[in-house]
C-alpha cells in the first residue's frame, strides 16, 4: 500500500496509486501521501511532466467511505481544538490537494486511466491536462448515488471541459460510462489497449518534454488561469506571462537552435 513516485532521466515522473485491496480508494494516509507526491513533483526542477495511474483494475476511486470520513472528522476536531493547521503532517485539505483542486501546478499532468475512475478519480482527472485510457476503464461521478456531493472540483471543471449536455449526464445520472463513450464525449485524448497504456502516456510526455519547460508551464498557467477570467483580464494575464518567457535563456536558445539547424538544449531558465 503506497503512493509510488518514480522519476526517470527524461524528466518524467510516474505517480502510481497502489491500494488494490480497496480498489485504489484513499484513506487518510493515502490522501496525505498523494498530496505530498504532487508537492514533490511541483518543487522538483528535474521533473517536467507527471503521469498518474493506478494498479490492477482501478485508476482512483476517491475516498474510502469506510475509513476516511470518521478519520477526517476526528482530525478536524483535533486541529480545531488545538488551534493547529496540521497534525503529524495531516491537513484538512489533503483530499482536495490530492485531487488537484486549487493546486497551482503549472507542470503538465497526464492521466493514464487503467480501470475504474470514479468520485475523487473524476476530480483528479479534471485536474489532468491530457488523458489516455484503456478500453476497460469506466468513469462516473457516483456521489449522488450515495447521497453525497462531488466537492473536489468536478461540478466546476467538467462543464468547462466537455459539452454541457455530456457534463450534466455525468453529474446527474451518476452512471458508469465506458471509455469509448468518454472518448466520444471529449473527456479523453485517446483509448489504447491496456498493454499499451503507459507507453501511450509516456509518448505524450516525451512530446511535451521536447519543448522548452518554462514555455510549457507558462502556457498551462495562462490557460488554467484564463478559464476563471473574462476575456479582457485573460488577455492581460497572457501578456504578462508572455513577457516573462521572452526574457528567459530558453527563449534565446530556441531561435538560435532553429537557425543552426540543431536540437535545442533547454536549461529551464
Amino acid at each position: 500500500m503506497a503512493i509510488h513516485y518514480d522519476l526517470d532521466d527524461e524528466h518524467i515522473v510516474l505517480i502510481t496509486i497502489d491500494r488494490p485491496e480497496a480498489r485504489n480508494s484513499a484513506d487518510l494516509d493515502h490522501f496525505k501521501w498523494l498530496r505530498e507526491a504532487w508537492e514533490r513533483f511541483d518543487a522538483d526542477p528535474d521533473a517536467w511532466v507527471a503521469i498518474v495511474t493506478g494498479v490492477e483494475d482501478a485508476f482512483f476511486t476517491g475516498a474510502d467511505l469506510k475509513t476516511y470520513v470518521p478519520a477526517i472528522t476526528a482530525l478536524g476536531e483535533r486541529i480545531r481544538a488545538e488551534g493547529l493547521t496540521e497534525i503529524d503532517g495531516y491537513r484538512l485539505d489533503d483530499g482536495t490537494r490530492a485531487v488537484l483542486r486549487g493546486a497551482k501546478i503549472w507542470k503538465p499532468i497526464i492521466a493514464a486511466v487503467n480501470g475504474f475512475c470514479t468520485a475523487g478519480g473524476m476530480e483528479m482527472l479534471g485536474g489532468a491536462d491530457l488523458r489516455v485510457a484503456c478500453p476497460e476503464a469506466r468513469f462516473a461521478v457516483m456521489e449522488p448515488k450515495r447521497g453525497l456531493f462531488a466537492g473536489g472540483g468536478t461540478t466546476v471543471r467538467l462543464p468547462r471541459q466537455i459539452p454541457f449536455p455530456h457534463a450534466m449526464e455525468f453529474l446527474l445520472c451518476a452512471d458508469l460510462i465506458p471509455a469509448s463513450r468518454a472518448l466520444a464525449m471529449g473527456l479523453l485524448n485517446s483509448v489504447v489497449p491496456r498493454r499499451e497504456l503507459l507507453d501511450a502516456a509516456y509518448a505524450y510526455a516525451r512530446r511535451i518534454t521536447a519543448n522548452a519547460p518554462l514555455a510549457v508551464r507558462a502556457t498551462k498557467q495562462s490557460v488554467w488561469e484564463g478559464l476563471g477570467m473574462d476575456l479582457r483580464d485573460a488577455y492581460r494575464n497572457e501578456a504578462a506571462i508572455s513577457s516573462t518567457i521572452f526574457a528567459t535563456e530558453d527563449a534565446k536558445e530556441g531561435p538560435r537552435a532553429f537557425a543552426e539547424k540543431r536540437p535545442p538544449h533547454w536549461q529551464g531558465r
